[in-house]
């Protein structure tokens, strides 16, 4: 069961994650820390509209935050508000209740489906998608003009 867990697909997914890093002069931030173990997310992004323009993002966490982050990085670029939270969602709702994997952009987390059997590992695995959707909400609300007022 662990070897479905730790697959050498996911391995190789956290150890090359995209965007690692900072961006010099983000929109918004977030940061969301997984209590149980410690693991830590800070995002950082720059929206044009509702879309992500640039980001990145500073993990440090186990293989498989790392994994989840990896997903989120490689496909982030361009994604609505929306699309980060419907991902978001979906992906607490394939681990936490055993529905079907995200669609769309983010269905490369399909692959982390086995983690549902982990409870404890839940919060580090969404801590990366929780923490861009706050980011980019944040952003969308400080650049629209509506949140400029």
């Amino acid at each position: 069961m662990i070897d479905d867990l730790y697959s050498a697909k996911l391995l190789k997914l956290a150890a090359n994650m995209p965007r690692a890093g900072r961006l010099p002069t983000p929109d918004a931030s977030s940061e969301k820390i997984a209590k149980l173990c410690g693991s830590r997310v800070t995002v950082d992004v720059v929206v044009e509209g509702d879309r992500v323009a640039d980001f990145a993002q500073d993990v440090k966490a186990c293989a498989l935050g790392q994994a989840s982050a990896s997903v989120l990085g490689e496909h982030v670029l361009g994604a609505s508000l929306a699309e980060i939270e419907m991902a978001r969602d979906q992906f607490r709702a394939m681990l936490k209740q055993g529905a079907d994997a995200p669609v769309g952009r983010f269905a490369d987390l399909s692959m982390l489906a086995p983690v549902k059997d982990y409870p404890a590992r839940h919060a580090s695995t969404l801590l990366a998608f929780e923490a861009a959707a706050e980011a980019v909400r944040r952003a969308v609300e400080r650049t629209s003009p509506a949140g400029a007022a």
